[in-house]
This record gives C-alpha cells, sequence and structure tokens, in this order.
C-alpha cells in the first residue's frame, strides 16, 4: 500500500519562496503520476501540477501557477521516493494545505476524483 507524506510546509513573507516534499513508501507499481493540490480554507482542491512518475518528460502545470511553481523529482531514478514543489513570488492568496497524490492513468489532471491515494497535506502561510 502506497502512502504519501508531504512536508516543508511553514510560514513565508510575501515574496519569498519555499519547497514541499512528497515522499512516498511501498510499491509505487500503478502509481504513474503525481499531482500536487492545494485547498485553502473554504474552498475547493485546486489542481496545481502532475508530473509523471518515471521521469520530467510529462508535466503539466495549471495555468494559474506554471510561471511561479515547479515541480521535480528526486534525480536517483532506481530509488526514486521523493517529489518536490518550489514555490516562488509568493502570495497571500497561496496559503493553503499542500496535497500530493498519485493516479494511474494519463488525462484528467486537474479532476481529483482521479486521483487513488493522497497525503495528509502540509500547510502554507503567505504573510503580507
Amino acid at each position: 500500500q502506497v502512502q504519501l507524506v508531504e512536508s516543508g510546509g511553514g510560514s513565508v513573507e510575501a515574496g519569498g519562496s519555499l519547497r514541499i516534499s512528497c515522499s512516498t513508501s511501498g510499491n509505487m507499481y500503478g502509481h504513474n503520476y503525481i499531482g500536487w493540490f492545494r485547498q485553502a480554507p473554504g474552498k475547493g482542491r485546486e489542481w496545481l501540477a502532475t508530473i509523471s512518475k518515471e521521469g520530467c518528460s510529462t508535466i503539466y502545470y495549471a495555468d494559474s501557477v506554471k510561471a511561479r511553481f515547479t515541480v521535480s523529482q528526486d534525480d536517483h531514478y532506481r530509488t526514486r521516493r521523493a517529489w518536490y514543489l518550489k514555490m516562488h513570488y509568493l502570495k497571500p492568496e497561496d496559503t493553503a494545505m499542500y496535497y500530493c497524490a498519485t493516479k494511474k492513468y494519463d488525462g484528467g489532471w486537474s479532476q481529483p476524483d482521479l486521483y487513488t491515494t493522497w497525503g495528509q497535506g502540509t500547510r502554507v502561510t503567505v504573510s503580507s
């Protein structure tokens, strides 16, 4: 059973940067894509980006963040267990819980219901 653990959240001032991590354990067979989402208080879950487990050749970003957010992964292909979301020029409206999640099939990147396994989230707070 795959488990995902996000870490690296915290408080940052507007304009700052933060990198959050998604660490995985268990058999990743069938968990082919790692997606990043966030959920602000009182709002729905917002898709940010998705990367293929196999490499950076497949990366998709939401238009709202693609100029400021970057996804990457652990460089060790054979033992890859960590994925990252690097966020730059943070704004107060980026304040949210940030989640990683996995899905098996391609397509439907922005649809949370298509992601089968979720981490517990890490909180990011951006102050003005």
